[in-house]
């Protein structure tokens, strides 16, 4: 049993790291070509991997650039939980997140593009926005913060409650102006200033 177990434990250490591989393939080419860049052969073929392993992981090139994206959100879990946001207000903080993440996205427009479409058109099965609204809620209400994937307060938040309800309004307000920034109808400025005035109401409680 004891043998089972281990070589269970391999396989899936086997598999996590394989799924990795592919993941930060898919980002290098992203990043040197964009979305496009990204095609399913070509991630397959730099990864070491068969075709159809990759589909395996990644039935189509959306669930793909959603989990190259769930990276980023990684990397933006990680460095609030080394440096948290400094406001006073709930708004403020919210707003600090919201900002850093549009900033790290906007390095790479076609995939906060993506990002956007993943969460309005839900091309693939995402948690993205589940998780964007949580981490808000957890900044906001001042909820311990840990780095990495597994970030979340002790106990998870009560997604019916009238404060996380209206952290998540105003998730819907920065996914639409982030929109907007990706059209051109908006400069970072302006999303920063549009984002505290949509806050102060809505976080006024938190």
């Amino acid at each position: 049993m004891a043998v089972q177990q281990a070589a269970i434990g391999m396989r899936s250490r086997s598999q996590n790291q394989r799924r990795k591989r592919i993941v930060q393939t898919a980002a290098a080419l992203a990043l040197r070509g964009g979305v496009e860049a990204m095609q399913m052969r070509a991630v397959a073929e730099r990864a070491g991997v068969a075709l159809g392993t990759l589909y395996r992981y990644f039935p189509s090139k959306m669930d793909l650039v959603v989990a190259v994206v769930t990276e980023e959100l990684d990397l933006l879990e990680s460095s609030i939980g080394r440096r948290p946001p400094t406001a006073e207000t709930a708004a403020g903080r919210a707003v600090d997140v919201l900002m850093r993440a549009t900033r790290g996205l906007m390095r790479e427009p076609e995939l906060a593009d993506a990002l956007v479409r993943s969460l309005i058109m839900s091309e693939a099965k995402t948690e993205l926005g589940a998780r964007i609204t949580d981490l808000l809620w957890r900044v906001a209400t001042g909820a311990a913060l840990s780095g990495g994937q597994d970030a979340g307060p002790a106990e998870p938040p009560d997604r019916t409650d009238a404060a996380y309800v209206r952290v998540a309004s105003l998730a819907s307000v920065w996914i639409f102006e982030l929109l907007e920034l990706l059209k051109g109808d908006r400069d970072l400025d302006e999303v920063q200033r549009r984002m505290e005035i949509a806050a102060e109401p809505l976080l006024a409680h938190c």
